[in-house]
């Protein structure tokens, strides 16, 4: 009999049902959710081994909700979608699933497919939804931060450029790097406009740059999050 939790993110109420039956009789336990948003909550909350998503979700796209799992979770996502083409699927992947099935599927595939995912990631996943670093806290799930207690105000850059930089303490994060994943392959080099960023993040965390606690400028490299 098998293990595990799974939580799945599908709109339609007919094919929740078909999976429940199915995946239930094979001994795991299953969350649904019928939203990307609620999905999103749910995966920061439940700490899932496998999440099942449909693509086309009536509040976002799957593949936006792929991305905001992948901010905190490596948790293996397969894709349920009646959407076949290979741009779709290459779409899908490159946002970080892990696996992709077209609608209509046969059960006896998606068993196997699921097995597969969860033997990939023994003992499940464990999102890492939280980051503390002295008084500083930052919830990737609900993208909220609080410093000694009280909540800081950042925008979605400024917040996903403070996460970046948290989530690898104490390593040298480069400005190629940062400006890629954080605004895209087009602005690798806009130097200038990262250091407006981590002016403005520094001035909301009280940081001083000339003795910081949290963003230490690396000259001509990169930052580093202190840990």
């Amino acid at each position: 009999m098998n293990t595990g939790r799974i939580l799945l993110i599908e709109d339609d109420p007919g094919i929740r049902k078909f999976l429940r039956v199915a995946l239930e009789a094979q001994g795991f336990t299953l969350d649904e959710e019928a939203s990307g948003k609620s999905g999103i909550a749910k995966a920061a909350t439940s700490q899932p081994d496998l999440v099942v998503l449909d693509l086309g979700l009536p509040d976002m796209d799957g593949k936006a909700v792929i991305a905001r799992i992948r901010e905190w979770s490596k948790v293996p996502i397969l894709i349920l979608s009646v959407r076949q083409s290979e741009d779709e699927k290459v779409a899908a992947l490159d946002a970080g699933a892990n696996d992709y099935v077209v609608k209509p599927f046969g059960i006896a595939e998606m068993l196997a497919r699921v097995r597969a995912l969860l033997r990939s990631a023994p003992g499940g996943a464990t999102p890492e939804t939280e980051i503390l670093r002295r008084d500083l806290r930052i919830d990737l799930a609900r993208h909220e931060v609080a410093l000694a207690g009280e909540p800081v105000k950042l925008t979605r850059k400024e917040f996903d450029l403070l996460a970046l930089l948290a989530r690898n303490p104490g390593r040298i994060v480069t400005h190629r790097q940062l400006l890629a994943d954080i605004w895209g392959p087009a602005h690798e080099h806009d130097l200038q406009y990262l250091r407006v960023f981590i002016g403005r993040l520094r001035a909301k965390l009280g940081d001083d740059p000339a003795a910081p606690r949290f963003i230490l400028n690396e000259p001509g490299v990169g930052y580093r999050f202190l840990d």
